[in-house]
C-alpha cells in the first residue's frame, strides 16, 4: 500500500487551509500518529484492516474523529482519503457533496470506518 507519512499529511493540511481558509497547526501530534498507524495494527499476527481500502477508510476516520489539527479535520481527513485512493489506483466516484457528507457523518459519529469502507467499495469502479 502506498501511504502518506505524518509530514506529508501536515503539508497537505497547510495547503488545504491556505486555499480554503481556517487555522493552520497541529493540536496533538500523538492523535495524528494514532490515526495514521491504526490501520496497520495487528492482533495475534493478523492484520485488523486487511485490504487497502479498509486501511484508507480507517485513516480517514481516524483523522476526522481524532481531531489532531486545530481546524479542518473533516476536510483533511476526506482529502487524505481521496489522495490515498488515487495513489493506490482505486477509482471511486465521489461528488463534492458526497465528500462533504462523509466528513460531516464521520465527525458526528453517524458513520463508522466500516460504513465508510462499504461506501468506498460501493463507489469503486
Amino acid at each position: 500500500m502506498i501511504t502518506l507519512n505524518k509530514e506529508q499529511v501536515k503539508h497537505l493540511h497547510k495547503r488545504l487551509i491556505d486555499s480554503t481558509g481556517g487555522l493552520d497547526g497541529i493540536r496533538d501530534e500523538g492523535l495524528l500518529d494514532s490515526a495514521l498507524s491504526a490501520p496497520f495494527h495487528t492482533f495475534d499476527g493478523v492484520e485488523l484492516y486487511q485490504s487497502v481500502a479498509a486501511k484508507i477508510a480507517r485513516i480517514a476516520y481516524g483523522i476526522v474523529c481524532n481531531h489532531p489539527f486545530v481546524d479542518g479535520n473533516k476536510r483533511i481527513g476526506t482529502y487524505v482519503m481521496l489522495v490515498l485512493l488515487e495513489l493506490n489506483h482505486i477509482e471511486a466516484d465521489f461528488a463534492d457533496a458526497d465528500v462533504v457528507c462523509i466528513g460531516l457523518e464521520l465527525a458526528s459519529g453517524k458513520m463508522s470506518d466500516v460504513q465508510l469502507l462499504e461506501l468506498i467499495l460501493a463507489r469503486t469502479k
